[in-house]
């Protein structure tokens, strides 16, 4: 193996691993805070970071006018969209739930792709697709197969994962003309424009009384630097060096992650049809993988918010 496959490798196990752990630091961040507190000052860290980043390596472009709508419309979906979804979520199911949810997008964007623009789906997509929604039932079902999981939590994950279709399938209308940073860091910028008018009427007040919670502060902080901004830098080394396929089945392990953090962190509980059923959404996954075929001259870019 060659040495730059091996940091691809790790590049893309440790972006994984931080946008795992983003399910655990949300949990730590609600000690103290409100989801919108969260997600704002999450958003305004990782701009400046990605600004110093994009500016420093000059990779940071200018969207034209017309393609600032596209840039407006993006961030609407992800992260407002799939912020809100997602954050809101994590107060009514474990983080082990979320990410499981969450892993199933990757396998709705086919569906999308082809329905928006006929790509073609195998019948290892769809055979994936059965498998991992079976996996995501024995997570949140019982025994009895009645909801283990509140259905106002799972309701708004799967808010999350349709905002991040939606986004994604914006995403391919600009993808080609701007690169990486310069992407995340307006979506994220706009993300912040829209998050700000609801902190101010939802969650000012009660920050103002909040007493400064450092364990917290401190996830927030953890939230912004490794899941909102190095991921995504280790991740795109990644994708370099391996491509975009496999790079994207490491994604595949996120439930996995969160899983062990969060029985290790957080003390969640985990029994043998949990554990049975995020194995079958990680196989269902990884055969949705192996059906997808790269034709000649197409180029894929998959940019995701954790």
């Amino acid at each position: 193996m060659k040495n730059k496959d091996l940091l691809a490798y790790f590049s893309a196990l440790g972006a994984v691993f931080f946008w795992s752990f983003s399910f655990v630091w949300f949990k730590i961040a609600y000690l103290a805070y409100k989801p919108i507190t969260v997600v704002l000052f999450r958003l305004v860290i990782s701009v400046v970071l990605i600004l110093i980043i994009a500016w420093s390596l000059k990779r940071l472009q200018k969207p034209t006018i017309k393609d600032f709508k596209l840039f407006f419309l993006m961030a609407f979906f992800e992260p407002f969209l799939y912020f809100l979804g997602e954050s809101y979520g994590l107060l009514y199911v474990s983080s082990t739930v979320a990410a499981v949810i969450v892993a199933t997008i990757p396998l709705i964007s086919p569906v999308a792709a082809w329905y928006f623009f006929r790509e073609r789906v195998s019948l290892k997509n769809i055979v994936g697709f059965v498998f991992s929604f079976a996996g995501v039932g024995l997570v949140v079902l019982n025994s009895s197969f009645r909801f283990d999981a509140s259905p106002l939590g799972v309701g708004l994950e799967f808010i999350a994962v349709f905002a991040a279709i939606a986004y994604s399938i914006v995403l391919r209308k600009v993808v080609y003309r701007y690169n990486t940073l310069t992407i995340i860091a307006y979506q994220n910028l706009i993300g912040i424009v829209l998050f700000l008018p609801i902190w101010l009427f939802v969650d000012l007040g009660d920050f103002l009384v909040t007493p400064f919670h450092p364990q917290a502060f401190r996830a927030i902080v953890l939230l912004a630097v490794f899941a909102s901004t190095l991921a995504f830098v280790f991740f795109t080394q990644s994708i370099r060096q391996l491509g975009v396929n496999r790079s994207n089945t490491f994604v595949n392990l996120i439930p996995v992650f969160v899983a062990i953090l969060s029985f290790i962190v957080l003390k969640e509980g985990m029994d043998v049809q949990k554990i049975a059923g995020i194995l079958v959404v990680i196989t269902g996954l990884f055969m949705a993988q192996a059906g997808r075929k790269k034709t000649p001259k197409q180029k894929t870019i998959e940019i995701s918010q954790v």
